[in-house]
Parts: structure tokens; C-alpha cells; sequence
């Protein structure tokens, strides 16, 4: 098992607003399409997270990768060390 880390887009969540739907977080932070998936993480141990949005709504996804949550903000990002 890998212990590669996802990339840090930004400490804080991105706050999107959604139309109902199927969509893919990028669970690895190489999408140039942040925060949903492009196929970027190719060859890496991850993989995108589906999720579904019922109505239209905003939502708070992860940008910081360390989500207990995934792909919503739990709040980890307050946690992390600065760097």
C-alpha cells in the first residue's frame, strides 16, 4: 500500500453551487478541474468519490484531501500545520 499523500488544493472547502446530479470529487488534487475529478490521478492509488445531488443546492467539498467526510468539509483543514 502506498503511503503517497493527496495534493492540498487549498486549505479550506470549495463552496459550489450544484444542480441535481451525479458528480466526482477528486480525491488526489491533480485535477485541473478542481474539485471534481478529470482523470488525473491516472497510475496513483486513488480514486474519484461519487456522489449525488438531489436538489439544486451549495455544498462545502474538501479542498484540503484530509476529510473524514469525503468529498464534503468536515472542518480537518482547521487541524493541519501550516506548510
Amino acid at each position: 500500500m502506498s503511503d503517497e499523500q493527496p495534493i492540498m488544493t487549498q486549505r479550506g472547502p470549495y463552496l459550489v453551487e450544484l444542480e441535481p446530479g451525479k458528480y466526482w470529487w477528486c480525491a488526489c488534487g491533480r485535477s485541473q478541474s478542481q474539485p471534481f475529478c478529470d482523470g488525473s490521478h491516472g497510475a496513483t492509488g486513488f480514486a474519484p468519490v461519487q456522489f449525488e445531488v438531489t436538489e439544486k443546492k451549495k455544498v462545502a467539498l474538501c479542498g484540503c484531501r484530509r476529510t473524514g467526510n469525503a468529498p464534503f468539509c468536515d472542518g480537518t483543514h482547521r487541524t493541519l500545520a501550516e506548510g
